[in-house]
């Protein structure tokens, strides 16, 4: 008895240290288990702008440790263009007027638009700014008139299916007054038609994935740029993005599948007869707090 008495303390002591390697064992696991089901973060995506096509994305395998980013790019002076106040007032004037002059054209003709002319617009719209520098776009210039017209079959097809099922009757009233429906003949009449992708990821040379961060509002921005520049060279488009038909154009075009439609312009210069609606902008005060 006196000799069990003298063990109980030790037994204790490794009951305790028992039950304190199970626990931790226990914990251990289920921190595992929480981490693996735990999607991975990417603050740089706005849920508002994901698209379908993007959920696939977090289950592939990411390069976390390396980028492809060179870490010690060179600094270098700035030299920036520095006008008078007079000058600064002029220029934003008559930027302002040019660009208050843009006008979504949906009749377009098939007058031929210099090819150089377009290389310059899209190099214009390269000089974006992008997340981490990963310029993630890429512009599909289209001007064969076969594969445009395979595009038109392929956008009409899905607009008239959008407009009398899946756009619902308050879009579709909304639009009336613009006189647009799933008739696209400016696909078919414009010299060019580009196609902007957006790329939501990249490859290293390793076959890893290149993380794109802001991918979408990098593209978005380009394509402002893209729109400022055509109408800086006297062409005009209207913005199209053709509702359930990127994979279908992405296929066509032979893009990889990284890359997901953004949005389609027909490029070119007006038609002779051509009309708009009679439309006004919000005031400098109503856009400006």
């Amino acid at each position: 008895m006196a000799l069990f008495s003298s063990l109980t303390p030790v037994f204790i002591a490794i009951i305790c240290v028992l039950i304190g390697v199970i626990l931790k064992k226990t914990n251990g696991e289920k921190e595992k288990r929480e981490t693996k089901s735990k999607p991975l973060s990417r603050p740089w995506v706005d849920e508002d702008l994901k698209d379908g096509t993007d959920h696939h994305l977090e289950e592939e395998e990411v390069d976390e440790e390396w980028q492809g980013l060179d870490e010690n790019v060179a600094h270098v002076p700035f030299f920036p263009e520095r006008y008078s106040e007079a000058e600064m007032i002029k220029r934003s004037q008559m930027f302002y007027e040019l660009l208050n002059k843009r006008r979504s054209v949906r009749f377009l003709s098939d007058e031929p638009v210099p090819r150089e002319v377009i290389d310059n617009v899209i190099r214009t719209a390269g000089t974006s700014p992008s997340g981490a520098h990963t310029e993630p776009w890429t512009f599909v210039v289209v001007q064969d008139p076969y594969l445009k017209h395979k595009i038109r079959e392929i956008v009409e097809e899905e607009e008239e299916i959008n407009y009398k099922k899946r756009m619902g009757d308050r879009w579709v009233n909304d639009l009336k007054r613009l006189r647009t429906n799933w008739i696209k003949e400016y696909l078919d009449t414009a010299p060019y038609l580009i196609l902007i992708f957006k790329q939501v990821y990249g490859r290293l040379p390793n076959g890893k994935k290149k993380t794109h961060y802001y991918n979408e509002i990098s593209v978005s921005i380009a394509c402002g740029i893209l729109l400022a520049a055509l109408q800086n060279a006297g062409l005009y488009t209207v913005t199209s993005t053709p509702l359930n038909c990127g994979p279908q154009l992405r296929v066509l075009l032979q893009r990889p599948a990284n890359e997901k439609l953004l949005l389609l312009l027909p490029v070119g210069y007006p038609k002779k007869d051509a009309t708009v609606p009679a439309l006004t902008r919000k005031p400098l005060e109503d856009i400006m707090v």
